[in-house]
């Protein structure tokens, strides 16, 4: 057990404030996943406007759970899977929080792969099986990037792939703009039968993902490792830069980069709400696509098809990464991430191969992910509010009172999606 953190004055800070952002760029990709694309395009085509508010309300939990994450990777030097491998003193239970965390990095990488596939599928008539394959073997050429140039260089790729993301999703709306009376109704919290409900639950597992609660400490913690071994009470002396400004300069990462994947993910939906709703076949990207191409022209569909791409490709290596990070965490076992590349994705091209269709995967992928937000969300915000973890750097009251919120609302959806799942409500 470490002692209580209290930190050293600040020393004086090296570096420019711009090379301090980065991590929450790369966590932010896993909020523009295949996944996301799925699901909110789903949402728009079948229910137009009405949940806008879940896309809103699910980005503004999201920027307080990504920079609590950062904030106890930046603290400690260590990521959220290592706190709780060291906490969780029972072998047996440090081995089934692993299971329910692999699962959900595991659905975490069907969404990337089949999207992935998908994009190739609608851009080159590629078939999915092999789209998938291609898939996964250019992520492992970007997770070459990641072990052989390091973090700074592995940033500076996702960055780029998530610029072409965000023309590819948003492109649509300057050629056809939502309702603007449409997009305020949204806003307003309901639904309409169970079926919107397992959306939202849908929308926010893409939305808040567990993988990348715990990806995001494993990325803080080595953007800013001391260039020497340290121990947690000499952390910021051996780093030369003071912890106010890196968590000052977190929270600027955070919130630009939330302000991007959330603007994107409302986009798709508005784009489908705008102009799918009503339109046969649309709640599938392959008639999304279609649709998109004959309403908008081909151009739009064409950077549409390529933002889809850019998404698979991105999201896949910080899904690999965060699998990695949570195995060595838990399970004190450290696999190449290549390897862990080659392994998760046997699912996705099983479920390629098998002719299940490719929309319907991404979605359910999306809502095991919700479940599995409880099991990442309410332990970082029990760990952060501690002196013993965080010292002087723990959560205010109103800050854990927030992340408390959060949890119990996250936690009653699911609750909600699994009565009406069992009572066919």
């Amino acid at each position: 057990m470490p002692k209580t953190l209290e930190v050293a004055p600040p020393r004086r800070s090296t570096g420019r404030a711009l090379w301090l952002l980065g991590p929450a760029m790369v966590a932010g990709v896993a909020y523009l996943d295949p996944g996301n694309v799925a699901s909110n395009m789903t949402a728009g085509a079948v229910f137009g406007y009405l949940l806008v508010w879940v896309v809103v309300l699910g980005n503004v939990m999201a920027w307080l759970i990504q920079y609590l994450s950062a904030k106890l990777g930046i603290v400690t030097g260590e990521s959220l899977p290592q706190v709780l491998g060291r906490r969780i003193r029972r072998p047996w239970a440090r081995r089934a929080y692993w299971l329910q965390a692999e699962l959900v990095a595991m659905a975490t990488d069907v969404a990337e792969v089949i999207g992935g596939a998908v994009a190739l599928h609608l851009l080159f008539g590629i078939p999915l099986l092999w789209g998938g394959a291609i898939t996964g073997v250019v992520s492992m050429g970007l997770l070459v990037v990641q072990s052989r140039r390091g973090a700074r260089a592995f940033e500076t790729v996702l960055i780029g792939l998530l610029l072409i993301i965000a023309v590819g999703f948003t492109a649509g709306l300057f050629l056809a703009p939502p309702d603007p009376g449409g997009v305020v109704s949204g806003l307003v919290p309901r639904f309409e039968g169970s079926t919107s409900v397992l959306l939202a639950a849908s929308i926010l597992g893409a939305t808040i993902m567990p993988h990348a609660i715990y990806a995001h400490s494993a990325l803080s913690r080595d953007r800013f490792a001391p260039p020497q071994p340290s121990t947690p009470e000499n952390l910021e002396a051996a780093r030369g830069l003071s912890t106010p400004r890196l968590l000052r300069a977190t929270r600027w990462d955070v919130t630009i980069a939330l302000a991007v994947a959330g603007t994107v993910n409302l986009a798709i939906l508005l784009l489908a709400a705008a102009n799918l709703t009503g339109v046969s076949g649309t709640d599938s990207l392959e008639g999304a696509y279609a649709a998109l191409r004959d309403g908008l022209g081909p151009l739009v569909a064409t950077l549409f098809a390529v933002g889809l791409l850019a998404s698979g490709l991105a999201s896949t290596s910080v899904g690999a990464y965060a699998g990695a990070e949570i195995m060595h965490g838990l399970l004190r076992i450290r696999v190449p991430l290549l390897a862990r590349r080659l392994v998760t994705l046997v699912p996705a091209l099983l479920i390629l191969g098998l002719g299940i269709d490719p929309t319907l995967a991404l979605v359910l992928s999306q809502v095991v992910l919700s479940f599995g937000i409880p099991f990442a969300l309410v332990p970082l915000v029990a760990l952060t509010a501690r002196r013993d973890v965080l010292g002087t750097y723990r959560n205010r009251a109103v800050t854990t009172a927030a992340g408390v919120a959060a949890s119990v609302f996250l936690i009653s959806l699911n609750a909600v999606l699994l009565w009406l799942v069992f009572t066919g409500g």
